[in-house]
């Protein structure tokens, strides 16, 4: 995996920003509406997986298509090797990296997910992965299940984001800077940062709450899930963060499971295409690319 820009001198890994960031909104060039818009996903990538979850958990299925890319990556990036004759059904691409280039001829980054193709337009409308689960939450309530979560309530959608931020730098992002850190002095700020967030986390939910906001699932437990369930089986060993596994958490260990109880979460929780994508994919890492056995964790 090359990383290029994105290793500072410093050796500290400097995320890439997001590419297309036009926002699916009432009144604007694009306009929510069923079947108009195409997810591209991965069931190894955490940012990926946000989108994942919160399609499902607000019934959002048959409004919101999607296609699910091979965990393993080759030299041209995302492959559409998982769907029939190896071509993504919706643009008949190879690969992910045909729809940015289509979208941009002089995009140079890497090719990321998720993203959303617009079908009217023929482009990709968005890659921010900040943003895509909250569009789902707001811009298309109309098409919420009866009796979905209202993730992203209104009156605390400022502590949210707060949080949200909070949780990014520390743990969502975290544990690639740790993981991608070139020089000893970057990987032990990452690493310090990483665990000081776990730890906070414990503690917050030492009140008996059974979400990160009380007593009602958010857009905050979605986002620390996709991080928590790939921790003891990728980060702990492949991104070095090994001062202590999620199991050793016993609070946060109970909440993760709490979260991968509910169908929306488990339904979309592959560990094998985690595993695979990590350790085979990023060579920078795990040069033999061996896929290792375990952890024998028991997620019921």
């Amino acid at each position: 995996m090359k990383l290029g820009k994105e290793i500072a001198e410093d050796g500290r890994f400097v995320r890439q920003g997001n590419r297309f960031t036009d926002r699916i909104e009432d009144g604007g060039p694009y306009p929510p509406e069923p079947g108009r818009y195409h997810l591209y996903a991965s069931l190894a990538c955490p940012w990926a997986h946000r989108s994942l979850i919160v399609r499902e958990l607000l019934g959002l299925q048959d409004v919101i298509g999607v296609t699910i890319v091979d965990p393993i990556r080759d030299e041209k990036g995302w492959r559409f090797t998982l769907s029939p004759d190896d071509r993504d059904p919706v643009t008949g691409a190879a690969y992910l990296s045909e729809l940015y280039l289509a979208s941009d001829p002089t995009y140079e980054g890497r090719y990321t997910v998720p993203c959303v193709w617009d079908t009217v337009t023929k482009r990709l409308v968005s890659n921010d992965y900040f943003q895509l689960t909250l569009t789902w939450e707001t811009a298309f309530r109309p098409w919420h299940a009866p009796g979905a979560p209202d993730l992203y309530p209104k009156q605390r959608r400022a502590e949210i984001d707060e949080f949200n931020a909070w949780l990014h730098d520390g743990l969502n992002n975290g544990v690639y800077q740790a993981g991608f850190a070139t020089s000893q002095p970057a990987y032990e700020e990452a690493v310090v940062k990483v665990f000081a967030t776990l730890d906070a986390l414990e503690e917050r939910l030492g009140d008996g709450r059974a979400y990160l906001h009380g007593d009602a699932l958010t857009e905050s437990d979605v986002r620390a899930y996709t991080t928590l369930v790939r921790f003891d089986v990728v980060y702990h060993s492949h991104f070095k963060c090994m001062l202590r596994r999620l199991v050793d958490y016993p609070r946060l260990w109970a909440y993760a499971r709490r979260l991968y109880a509910i169908p929306a979460f488990r339904n979309t929780t592959d560990f094998d295409h985690i595993k695979r994508h990590y350790y085979v994919t990023q060579t920078n890492i795990n040069p033999t690319g061996i896929v290792p056995i375990g952890p024998a964790v028991d997620w019921d």
